[in-house]
């Protein structure tokens, strides 16, 4: 009967050793100041081709910077899919690309090319869950990741050649205009609604989300 409560401590305790360490990573590479506006220029923070998870209509939008192989974005990882599974009709996630680490941009291609197979989240959650093992910044080993995606069932083949597609660089092209123009010099970087975070933790994301949702609920019409 004592089986469940501790389990659940073991797994919260790996949670939050999981973001120490990724926010360890992240202050390591913070520069001195942050120059990110407060409220960002929308055309800047989604484009067309940017992956969404969660409802297209949602009132509230996270938009995150995010590189695949950043601890800290590994780390955020399952406190951001917390807040979508806890609003999941009124919060959705825009996902923007920042490249920033050797090896990122490969597996960023690697990614939309999962998503040309409808397999985005799951060869996502793969690639993360096997970044210790590929995404050494010193020495990176992306095939490593190719690997786990193929594992989560991607076709790799096919994922190959379209990686190759003129649009792959391209995409990766606008992204990198984009975090510049925005100043997003550290992944991950959120913006709710437009807004940055002022302060850098999942209860600063989750306190902002429940701002942004408190003013779109109080500006809902009346049934």
């Amino acid at each position: 009967m004592k089986t469940r409560p501790l389990t659940t401590a073991v797994l919260l305790g790996v949670l939050l050793t999981f973001f120490a360490l990724g926010l360890w990573a992240w202050q390591q590479r913070a520069p001195a100041e942050a120059p990110a506006p407060q409220r960002a220029d929308p055309a800047r923070l989604q484009r067309m081709h940017s992956p969404v998870l969660g409802p297209a209509g949602a009132p509230v939008t996270i938009v995150e910077f995010f590189d695949p192989s950043c601890e800290a974005c590994r780390a955020f990882h399952p406190f951001v899919k917390a807040l979508l599974a806890q609003y999941p009709s009124e919060v959705k996630l825009v996902i923007r690309y920042a490249p920033f680490h050797p090896g990122s941009d490969s597996v960023v291609k690697l990614l939309e090319a999962a998503r040309r197979q409808g397999l985005y989240q799951p060869v996502l959650e793969a690639v993360l869950d096997a970044q210790p093992a590929w995404a050494d910044h010193a020495q990176p080993n992306p095939s490593l990741a190719f690997a786990a995606a193929k594992q989560a069932g991607l076709d790799i083949e096919r994922a190959l050649q379209d990686m190759q597609r003129p649009e792959m660089e391209a995409l990766l092209k606008q992204e990198v205009e984009d975090l510049n123009a925005l100043y997003v010099e550290k992944t991950p970087t959120f913006f709710v609604n437009g807004r940055g975070l002022t302060r850098f933790g999942p209860e600063a994301l989750a306190e902002l989300v429940a701002e942004e949702l408190a003013i779109a609920r109080r500006a809902r019409p009346a049934p």
